[in-house]
């Protein structure tokens, strides 16, 4: 489902002479439908360098991204625009989202866009709030407004509304209590028994190990660390 062949990658610092850094050389891996795997690694080694290519949002130097037989490395915008609304789904670290929309209409939103209709996608979407304890009374209001542990637990309801084929999951559980906590791990155990191939970066350690098949040390691709 997800297949990274030889992919490098490097910045260019245009403040500085157009100094270029290499920050990543030779990275492969494979992830089949139905496995998650954990990118590990110092900070600074490239493990979100490495989700951000396989989502899109960098380009590579080299190499390919194939999400689905897509080719993330080379595809065009429009078809990438289409992998992230049918196949691959990214929770991040962080909730952005237009402010004055509803709660529920973020955490609709990935139905509606794929055809669901407002009223499927709204129960959905109630229930995905229900069960990671996001009180009814703030349903209607803006989670821009909600503490850090709200946003994020209405961020992995978004991530997880629609049954993306294929996940990029960032801290999936970080700041989250421990109630809220075994949810998340649950549904990302679900997503994997309805074949969902995973990618992670989990710094929590007993998550990984309960939820993870395999760690991939992204140290090994990268220049100047690599052993």
């Amino acid at each position: 489902m997800i297949r990274i062949e030889n992919v490098s990658k490097s910045f260019t610092l245009h403040n500085q002479s157009a100094t270029e850094i290499p920050v990543m050389a030779g990275a492969s891996l494979h992830v089949p439908a139905g496995e998650c795997i954990a990118l590990v690694g110092a900070s600074g080694s490239g493990k979100s360098t490495l989700m951000r290519m396989i989502y899109g949002n960098y380009l590579t130097a080299t190499g390919r991204i194939l999400v689905d037989g897509v080719d993330v490395a080379s595809a065009e915008p429009r078809d990438i625009l289409q992998l992230r609304r049918h196949t691959l789904g990214y929770v991040s670290q962080f909730l952005r989202v237009v402010p004055r929309v509803s709660t529920l209409d973020v955490v609709a939103e990935p139905l509606m866009i794929t055809g669901r209709t407002r009223d499927a996608a709204i129960a959905k979407a109630q229930s995905l709030l229900e069960r990671l304890n996001i009180p009814e009374r703030l349903w209607q209001l803006s989670p821009t407004t909600f503490s850090g542990g709200e946003q994020q637990r209405v961020n992995i309801a978004r991530g997880f509304a629609y049954p993306y084929p294929a996940m990029l999951l960032d801290e999936p559980t970080a700041s989250l209590d421990p109630t809220n906590r075994a949810t998340v791990l649950t549904m990302i155990k679900e997503a994997k028994d309805r074949g969902t191939a995973i990618v992670g970066i989990f710094h929590d350690h007993e998550a990984r190990d309960q939820i993870c098949d395999r760690q991939i040390d992204v140290t090994g691709f990268t220049p100047g660390l690599a052993a």
